[in-house]
């Protein structure tokens, strides 16, 4: 291909793209059913207490994890303390290196990877391969920091002509990383990522829905060349195991992207007896405004490619709009036509843009919110789920959904997660800005419109830290590493400094002055 896949590609010749993509599903069909361990000191571990990785499309089994037990975190603490002295000891251009390696293999290897998460998360074949470039642009992204900062060592001013004095940034240690469902191996490759380069070590609990995809992480940056227990990989839930984890004493520090409620109790749990680094990720209930002289075509086709891409299940996606009266009825009817003209089916061909959502919980969430809409307002599109055979007739499938609600309502308010977008009108952009930012939610927001002074006012007004204006491919998603820096400003996120963003790699290094006297 001479092209690279990101989430923003609209025309391309793919078919050379299917055909390789199509020969690694089928290999990676060759593989089902098998026995994965967790990977604890450099080592493969089994104990026989397994979780099971099932297809979201049909529910046919994919493989069977270890789950670390309990009993196994302090040694997995107690290895990666070990292991943090001799890789905080690394010259960081070591460090670089191998982490850049890593990204090339990742880029090798990214035909299998993106089968295999397409087949564990329903992702359709255009998001999984973007799921794995990312990855591999966030290792090759965040390795640039450290050499570009050359290992973050900055001489100081000098009181006496005899003073040499610096500003060095150290690791803090070891770090639990817990990554989501949703982009497993870009989410889980980034985070773990920016805490390597800082000389900390990483036990990566990835989400227990997608335990296959974490496994080609730790195997490429074990290929590449990191030494053992630098990076364990331990398997089970994250009211078990991840709790565990997080309220250990010998963890200096973590790092999580997921829902809100969670990544509050991480925090609770984690400075209860004493200050440590918490960095969250939680979600977002982005809006787009459409205003008046907007482009109605694009702003259709953003809009449409943001909320129902991977199923909404971005945390990214688009879930409110906001659209200017005189345009509401035309620019319903057409994300409404769109909507119903997108089918559900199985995400592994080649001509399916929307899959399934992850578990039956998120069915029930859909089913919950739809009669919630019937009640309140008006389901102009979807609100069911399709009727599909074979075992896809176990698939957890549901309908792209518009619905018509007031601003206030609930659905206009609380992350849902899934492919279910809300519209209201406004009259004025001071309306449309003041209902966008009434939300404890800022990460990603857009803005349509042809006048240059309003898309400035969004700019300057806007509550979130992702913001884009006119973008057909995307009215609020598709950010790409050193393109856009991904932050999330109030409930939306615990840092300030985004991921993709060039302060990443800093925050996982805490400062020290030193002073030498000659």
């Amino acid at each position: 291909m001479s092209f690279r896949i990101t989430y923003s590609v609209l025309d391309a010749d793919l078919s050379q793209l299917h055909a390789e993509f199509d020969k690694a599903l089928s290999g990676v069909r060759g593989k089902l059913g098998a026995e994965h361990p967790s990977f604890i000191s450099g080592e493969p571990w089994r104990g026989g207490d397994l979780l099971d990785s099932r297809n979201p499309a049909n529910q046919e089994l994919l493989g069977r994890f270890h789950r670390t037990p309990l009993s196994e975190v302090d040694r997995v603490v107690r290895v990666s303390r070990e292991a943090q002295k001799k890789w905080g000891a690394t010259p960081w251009q070591e460090r670089a290196r191998i982490l850049k390696r890593a990204a090339d293999l990742i880029s090798e290897r990214r035909m299998e990877l993106a089968a295999i998460m397409t087949l564990e998360v329903g992702k359709t074949r255009l998001e999984s391969l973007g799921d794995v470039e990312e990855s591999a642009d966030l290792l090759r992204y965040y390795a640039g920091q450290l050499e570009e900062a050359q290992g973050f060592v900055k001489p100081l001013a000098r009181l006496s002509p005899k003073e040499d004095t610096r500003s060095v940034l150290r690791p803090y240690g070891v770090f639990v990383v817990i990554s989501p469902f949703n982009f497993p191996l870009a989410l889980a490759a980034g985070m773990s990522a920016g805490v390597l380069l800082g000389g900390n070590t990483v036990i990566l609990k990835p989400s227990e829905e997608t335990p296959w995809c974490a496994e080609g992480l730790y195997q490429a940056l074990h290929d590449a060349g990191l030494p053992p227990g630098v990076f364990q990989l331990v398997h089970g839930e994250g009211e078990s195991l991840g709790a565990a984890l997080v309220s250990h004493p010998g963890i200096d520090g973590v790092n999580f992207t997921g829902s809100q409620p969670v990544g509050m109790e991480i925090h609770r749990r984690l400075t209860a007896q004493s200050v440590r680094p918490c960095f969250l990720e939680l979600g977002g209930k982005n809006p787009a405004i459409v205003c008046r002289d907007a482009d109605l075509e694009a702003a259709i086709e953003g809009c449409y490619r943001s909320a129902f891409g991977l199923s909404g299940q971005k945390c990214s996606a688009l879930s409110r709009i906001y659209v200017h009266e005189d345009l509401k009825r035309d620019f319903i009817a057409g994300l409404a036509e769109k909507a119903r003209a997108t089918r559900a089916a199985d995400p592994s061909l080649a001509s399916t843009y929307l899959g399934p959502v992850i578990n039956d919980a998120s069915v029930k969430r859909f089913e919950r919110a739809v009669a919630e809409a019937r009640q309140g307002g008006t389901v102009h599109a979807g609100g069911g789920r399709p009727q599909l055979e074979g075992a896809l007739a176990q698939g957890h499938f549901v309908e792209a959904t518009v619905v018509e609600v007031p601003h206030g309502h609930r659905l206009m308010r609380d992350e849902l997660f899934l492919p279910f977008v809300g519209v209201t009108s406004f009259q004025t952009l001071d309306e449309a800005l003041h209902m966008a930012n009434d939300c404890i939610y800022g990460l990603t927001a857009g803005v349509f419109s042809r006048k240059p002074e309003d898309v400035e006012t969004f700019m300057d007004r806007a509550e979130a830290g992702v913001l884009y204006a006119n973008r057909r491919t995307g009215a609020t998603t598709g950010a790409w590493p050193g393109v856009q820096s991904f932050c999330g400003w109030k409930a939306s996120g615990g840092s300030g400094k985004g991921g993709c963003g060039p302060y990443y790699v800093s925050q996982f290094m805490r400062e020290q002055s030193q002073t030498r006297m000659g």
